[in-house]
């Protein structure tokens, strides 16, 4: 595996971390987010779907209600909330992992909840909560391609390659 990983200090460092990730995604990619209430997971993906889909970054909400939010543009973003899962069998009794491998991007938040079915080159973030508004955010892969595309990321001076 490998991955880097990243010292926000507010929410715009945090968005602006997602819109650099945002912008090297493929249709296809899926980012399987992992970090506790209020880690910062929905305000990234803010910045991813301002990069991918910025016709609807005002929609970006946490899908913890409705589960999955979908985000029209060029390519299409899936935004899933897994918190209220108890197992991979629920996802797979909605249909939501025809969507894993498809045309748009998935973003998930709570993926360890379906960690069976999680594709096997997806991207791990995993977000930590510090003082105040800082976050401590590790991405990683195990696609070496996949990688190179993270690697360039104009990363802030806060970035530790892992």
């Amino acid at each position: 595996m490998s991955g880097f990983s990243v010292l926000t200090n507010s929410a715009a460092e945090t968005e602006e971390l997602g819109r650099r990730l945002g912008s090297l995604l493929q249709a296809g990619d899926f980012l399987a987010l992992r970090g506790e209430l209020g880690g910062g997971k929905t305000c990234f993906t803010r910045g991813v779907v301002a990069s991918v889909a910025p016709e609807s970054t005002h929609l970006v909400a946490s899908p913890t209600f409705a589960i999955m939010n979908e985000y029209p543009g060029t390519t299409p973003v899936y935004h899933f909330d897994f918190y209220r899962f108890n197992s991979a069998d629920e996802v797979i009794e909605l249909g939501f992992e025809e969507y894993f491998h498809g045309c748009g991007i998935c973003v998930a938040e709570w993926s360890e909840r379906i960690h069976d079915l999680l594709p096997a080159d997806h991207i791990s973030i995993c977000f930590e909560h510090r003082d105040g508004d800082q976050r401590y955010i590790t991405i990683n892969t195990h696609a070496p391609e996949t990688f190179k595309r993270l690697g360039e990321i104009c990363m802030p001076e806060t970035a530790k390659k892992l």
